[in-house]
């Protein structure tokens, strides 16, 4: 089989064309330029696009990673050279959840089909093998050089190197086995283990019907006890429940009497207190605060008192109306005589006169002001005297008094109320309590549930006896169940016989499988040894290869193998791509081989052992065609 062009329109790939030829096929790109993406098309058009595989954490399906990334649908055709016909084929995408799924296979310039290819077959038809073992062999993916294995390329080297017969596998074969004896035999579980739980199930009746009779007895003897019991405690119940209602509702009574009385009490304080503080109210000086009143009416009196004094005096106006009068006789005098003298004294009672006539006037209106305030002030407290002041403090004083003892006595009485409703309320709770013949701590409560407990106990026991009466109806005869276990016993020691055969048969299959592995690594190995000296120029000469594929590798003067943990990065590949190549070279039929699709698996070489590479790649390109991508120059 060659491939010769590619069409594809593929992850980043857009209707892009790539031609191929016979040989070794170097395509030269730097990373991120789709050589990758090349690969994955071209196993994508031999074995299509499995749409049933998931996306999971770290891992993409190919449906997913190589969707184009224009958008467009996922497709491309492969003309390539088979069975000396040249065939085109092609796939395109439908359905959106079915990548690539439409599928046709024509010869090359034609619309004639090709017989008995379809888009399930079409890779195993062209390249032989089957998708799993072509990628384990004739397609190295980037980084994953290293073969890993599986039962079908197990079974394909196995056909190789011994009978031929491609559908066997050791691994298979052996997890049959231990399949086999796990239905028998797996810790706990099998038929081995559920057998012998009902044979000691059967044992078990045996001896429950033994000794069911006697129990019975046992039993019955205690249900008796348990039912006398039940009746004495009933009756001590009853009667210990009836002196508890009546103590609970003559407790109540009484609470609920006391309530009644400091209620009325409490009534009849209030309305007294309303009464005081409705007299007060109605007093003159009811709205007034008592400290302040008290100094108001003392300062109240004091004026009053000197007041009472200014109000009395009596100024007296005739001395000045006399020395007015001698004023005027001096002045007749004067105009009678003509004598300047007499103006003198004149002149002296007259202004004498009008001082004290002016005095007096002022003295006059003093006291009639000082009683026109009396009469404010007295007006005020609507009183005559200050006697009638005095009283009405006195009255005030004694109202007040008054409202004070009934505040006291109405709070006395709601304290007493108060005490008494919290009596009345925990008389409550005590009769709930002391009713409460289930949960509380009285004498009925405890009978209550020691009858209970009696009841049940009874009830268990009569439980026990239907049960083991049941179980005798059930169990029948004993020699029915020793039969029956007999029987047991005899298909155990069948299933352990079939259990110690194919414990036999897996350590004979091992046995035979380490045999055939003497044959099977060393086919591998030296055609490996021969790849892997040519491309290290003869410095590693052997290579050991195990049944998972993983591989050793030692130099000309080593004595012991290298594992690959101890081996350079560079070394490390060039050994897997020797075994690479072998596999390829053991796995893929005979005829006409199919290509070798290579990504990226040299970039660890240096330049000497690059060359040394590619013309191994060179000596195999002239047996089949060689597809390398790389990203390094090669000669």
């Amino acid at each position: 089989m060659i491939i010769r062009n590619l069409r594809a329109s593929f992850g980043k790939l857009e209707n892009e064309t790539l031609k191929l030829h016979e040989g070794l096929n170097v395509i030269y790109a730097p990373n991120e330029s789709g050589k990758s993406t090349w690969c994955a098309f071209i196993r994508a058009m031999l074995y299509g696009v499995d749409s049933s595989e998931r996306a999971r954490s770290g891992y993409l399906p190919d449906k997913l990673r190589y969707a184009p990334w224009s958008g467009a649908p996922m497709e491309g055709s492969m003309e390539l050279r088979a069975e000396r016909s040249d065939i085109t084929i092609t796939r395109r995408t439908r359905a959106k959840g079915a990548p690539m799924r439409e599928f046709s296979a024509v010869y090359t310039g034609s619309s004639v089909p090709v017989q008995g290819m379809d888009g399930s077959n079409a890779g195993e038809l062209l390249t032989g093998v089957s998708r799993d073992v072509f990628s384990r062999s004739a397609f190295i993916e980037q980084g994953t050089v290293a073969v890993s294995g599986s039962p079908e390329l197990e079974k394909r080297i196995t056909a190789i190197v011994s009978t031929g017969e491609e559908q066997t596998s050791y691994s298979e074969a052996d997890e049959q086995l231990r399949e086999w004896q796990r239905r028998r035999r797996y810790h706990r579980k099998g038929y081995l283990p559920e057998l012998e739980g009902r044979m000691d199930e059967t044992k078990r009746r045996l001896e429950e019907l033994r000794g069911a009779g006697e129990s019975i007895e046992e039993l019955e003897r205690k249900l008796a006890e348990r039912q006398q019991d039940c009746a004495r405690l009933e009756a001590e119940m009853t009667e210990s429940r009836k002196q508890q209602r009546r103590s609970a509702l003559d407790n109540l009574n009484q609470g609920r009497q006391l309530l009644r009385q400091s209620s009325e009490a409490h009534d009849e304080a209030l309305a007294a207190l309303s009464g005081s503080r409705q007299a007060l109210g109605e007093h003159l000086f009811g709205s007034s605060k008592p400290q302040e009143l008290e100094v108001q009416v003392k300062a109240d009196l004091a004026a009053l008192e000197g007041l009472r004094y200014k109000g009395a005096a009596d100024p007296k106006i005739w001395p000045g109306v006399l020395l007015f009068v001698l004023a005027f006789a001096f002045a007749v005098a004067y105009g009678l005589l003509h004598t300047f003298w007499l103006l003198i004294p004149s002149a002296l009672c007259l202004i004498a006169g009008v001082a004290l006539i002016l005095r007096a006037m002022t003295a006059r209106r003093a006291a009639e002001a000082a009683l026109s305030k009396r009469q404010q002030i007295l007006k005020q407290y609507r009183a005559k005297t200050e006697d009638d002041i005095r009283a009405r403090w006195e009255e005030y004083q004694q109202l007040l008094f008054a409202v004070t003892e009934a505040e006291n006595r109405e709070l006395e009485s709601r304290e007493l109320y108060t005490q008494a409703r919290q009596d009345l309320q925990e008389l409550e709770d005590e009769a709930l309590a002391a009713l409460d013949f289930s949960g509380g701590d009285s004498r009925a409560a405890r009978l209550g549930r020691e009858l209970a407990a009696a009841r049940q106990d009874a009830e268990q026991i009569s439980g026990r006896i239907a049960l083991l009466s049941g179980r005798l109806s059930v169990l029948g005869d004993p020699m029915v169940l020793t039969s029956e276990l007999k029987s047991q016993q005899d298909l155990y020691d069948e299933l352990q016989n079939e259990y110690d055969a194919l414990t036999l048969a897996v350590d004979t299959l091992r046995a035979a499988d380490e045999e055939l592995q003497s044959r099977f690594s060393p086919a591998l190995g030296r055609l490996a040894s021969e790849y892997m000296a040519k491309v290290t120029g003869g410095r590693y000469a052997d290579v050991l290869i195990d049944r998972d594929f993983s591989a050793r590798t030692r130099t000309q003067d080593d004595s012991v193998a290298r594992e690959s943990e101890y081996l350079s990065a560079g070394t490390l590949d060039l050994m897997y791509l020797a075994v690479r190549l072998a596999v390829c070279e053991l796995a893929m039929p005979e005829g006409e081989p199919c290509p070798l699709i290579i990504d990226d698996a040299l970039v660890n070489l240096d330049e000497k052992r690059l060359g040394q590479a590619m013309q191994l790649l060179r000596e195999i390109a002239k047996k089949r065609q060689v597809i390398l991508f790389t990203c390094r120059k090669t000669e």
